[in-house]
């Protein structure tokens, strides 16, 4: 199932959007504001963001360049301004489409299925590979087979699969309750035992790719992935 959330103040166009697109495939989630959407995304992953570019309480502009330096979830762009130099700044600062308004709601659930089936297929391939190079790493998730400059590194059980679930994901933010829930997969553990881990990690694997993002979760440092 697909997750997508809606940036959108205007309250009739962002229900209309939300029921065009609802589905058995699709979960939506809707946002009137960046604080508002901040909030949800701290709750969970989406695999697409519909993004009014006026927003009242900042430009969609400026938050699009701010979610590039957490996740490459995709971003399709909706707005008024059909200027020529809005469309390239919005697709240069990472925006993977741009649907001026007013627009069709058939067309924009069509250029939205287009985008996330681009997401999926590059999804496949990136879990399809099972041997990770970066920085003197060898991690090999098939054969679980683990180095460092040439020398073996043993993780646990729980490490590799910490490990994998950030390096699959490598460039976005984790919170802790996905990894907690994704790696523990039960109700009793705390914080404590991710830290704890990520501390061994970094300390096994001599890294300093798995970055803290304060008070949120920690990600994988993809610019250094070969």
């Amino acid at each position: 199932m697909s997750k997508i959330l809606i940036i959108e103040d205007d309250r009739t166009l962002n229900e209309g959007i939300a029921m065009t697109l609802e589905g058995p495939e699709m979960n939506i989630a809707r946002a009137g504001s960046i604080k508002e959407a901040k909030r949800l995304m701290e709750q969970g992953l989406f695999d697409l963001i519909l993004l009014d570019v006026n927003l009242p309480d900042g430009n969609g502009f400026e938050f699009c360049k701010e979610l590039r330096q957490q996740t490459d979830v995709p971003i399709i762009f909706l707005t008024a301004n059909d200027m020529e130099l809005d469309i390239v700044r919005g697709l240069e600062l990472g925006g993977d489409d741009y649907i001026t308004k007013p627009f069709s709601l058939m067309v924009l659930r069509a250029r939205v299925n287009s985008v996330l089936r681009r997401r999926q297929g590059s999804h496949e391939t990136r879990e399809k590979k099972s041997v990770f190079r970066s920085n003197g790493l060898v991690l090999d998730f098939e054969k679980m087979n683990f180095s460092r400059n040439g020398q073996p590194v043993i993780l646990s059980r729980t490490e590799q699969k910490l490990l994998k679930l950030l390096v699959v994901n490598r460039g976005q933010v984790l919170s802790k309750e996905q990894l907690l829930d994704r790696v523990w997969e039960t109700e009793y553990v705390d914080d404590h035992a991710l830290t704890v881990t990520i501390k061994r990690l970094r300390d096994k694997l001599g890294t300093g790719q798995i970055k803290s993002i304060y008070g949120i979760g920690y990600r994988w440092e993809k610019e250094d992935d070969e």
